[in-house]
């Protein structure tokens, strides 16, 4: 039965929560295979996948994984955000509700990111343009050809993840046992959330130190510019309100968070990133979807605003999903909601459980 349900969750609790359990550690490793295609006609002469895995592979009576957690990360992340106390220690831990005892979670760096092939490793603005669709299936080479697993219980996914998500579930309906998109909606990337992306990817190649791609040094204008868009579509208004409330305090932290996170940044990395948008639109088919799915956006998302009605306009013709908004709060962490396991915790051990079988 499809449900729209408001979810409650306290700041105090949320910060007890966080920091409950320390981070597990990871096997990491890569896999690699020749003659990548992709949708758009161009090829990579190598794929390569980074990715960390905790806990072990089980295997049923039918030989195949059955035990396999697909965690999928957004836009400009890692597999390893997935480690951090307020994501890790709410879930990974013993009698938690992806206890790596019992479970094999696979974290990726996907395509054009981390340790994955990427416009960095020399490339650079050469590197052919990819698309969702393209992640998607690199995503699946790695799971079927590099680690044997071909049909996952769970797969989890937050922003661009999220997106991920969809795509996958109406392409390959079978692969996932349950399915649990975070932040985002399942339609064509238009208005005010492409406006900001397109103005980031502008300031990168507007920046005359971009050189066309071939720069000796970041072209840190441009940068500066993308973070602070970055910086924008991440807020939670009411949180910093609250938690930035002079003037002063508002340049000290804008200052500190440029200083942190431009030296971090690859501008071709970033311009293909946000890019790779460009083909997402999973609206006409999700009819085809079939695994149960919880899907949870949160009310002070800049980037998925709830009052454009979308989630109303598309959950009657999703089979078996519930879908949640997160309501605002000065707790609330905007877009980034979705790292913070204590908001939906609930909501996971639900799915889990009507999608056992």
């Amino acid at each position: 039965m499809k449900r729209l349900l408001p979810l409650a969750c306290g700041l105090a609790a949320l910060l007890l929560s966080s920091a409950a359990a320390a981070q597990p550690a990871p096997v990491e490793g890569d896999f690699s295979t020749a003659g990548f295609s992709l949708a758009s006609g161009q090829s990579l002469p190598e794929l390569r996948m980074h990715y960390r895995t905790l806990g072990q592979p089980r295997r049923g009576a039918d030989g195949r994984v059955e035990n396999a957690v697909l965690l999928l990360h957004g836009t400009g992340g890692t597999g390893a955000q997935f480690l951090s106390p307020q994501f890790a220690g709410e879930l990974f831990g013993p009698g938690q509700p992806l206890d790596i005892a019992r479970y094999y979670i696979v974290m990726p760096d996907n395509l054009g990111h981390g340790g994955s092939s990427k416009p960095s490793d020399g490339q650079r603005a050469r590197f052919p343009e990819y698309g969702y669709a393209d992640m998607v299936e690199a995503q699946r080479r790695l799971l079927v050809d590099g680690l044997g697993v071909d049909r996952v219980r769970l797969m989890m996914g937050t922003s661009m993840g999220c997106m991920h998500i969809f795509v996958w579930a109406e392409t390959h309906p079978d692969f996932a046992g349950a399915l649990m998109p975070m932040a985002c909606q399942p339609t064509a990337i238009v208005g005010r959330n492409r406006l900001w992306r397109t103005m980031l990817k502008d300031a990168i190649r507007s920046d005359p130190a971009w050189a066309g791609g071939d720069y000796a040094a970041q072209p840190v204008e441009g940068l500066r510019t993308a973070v602070d868009l970055l910086l924008l579509a991440g807020s939670a208004p009411m949180a910093m309100q609250q938690d930035l409330p002079t003037p002063a305090a508002v340049d000290e932290w804008l200052a500190a968070q440029q200083a942190r996170r431009i030296p971090a940044l690859d501008a071709n990395d970033l311009w293909y990133q946000v890019n790779a948008s460009f083909d997402y639109d999973p609206s006409a088919g999700l009819e085809r979807i079939t695994a149960p799915m919880t899907w949870i956006n949160s009310a002070d998302d800049f980037i998925n605003p709830p009052e454009l009605g979308l989630a109303e306009q598309f959950v009657p013709r999703i089979a078996g999903v519930r879908y949640r908004l997160i309501p605002n709060s000065p707790g609330g962490k905007g877009h980034g909601t979705h790292t913070w396991a204590s908001f939906w915790t609930a909501d996971l051990i639900d799915l889990l459980a009507r999608s056992e079988r």
